[in-house]
């Protein structure tokens, strides 16, 4: 199973602020998951690659969104003071 997300935001430097943040979920993967993000201009884009469970596989989704959405919280946050 493969999935592509691509996640824009309005500047480089908000997305490269996410990109950061979502970024340590590549290094801890357990065996025939792997996961890729970078960051392209003002875009964050993740490949995600799992050969193992169809539950694995949508739960790294949902970790990845779920972490790049309270990253965006904190992003917003910190832009008011």
């Amino acid at each position: 199973m493969q999935a592509k997300i691509h996640l824009n935001y309005l500047n480089e430097k908000t997305a490269e602020a996410i990109a950061q943040a979502v970024s340590p979920d590549n290094f801890k993967t357990p065996p025939g998951l792997h996961i890729s993000t970078v960051r392209v201009n003002n875009r964050v884009i993740t490949e995600i690659e799992c050969d193992g469970k169809l539950s694995t596989f949508t739960a790294t989704i949902d970790d990845l969104l779920f972490s790049a959405s309270t990253a965006e919280k904190t992003v917003r946050t910190v832009k008011k003071f």
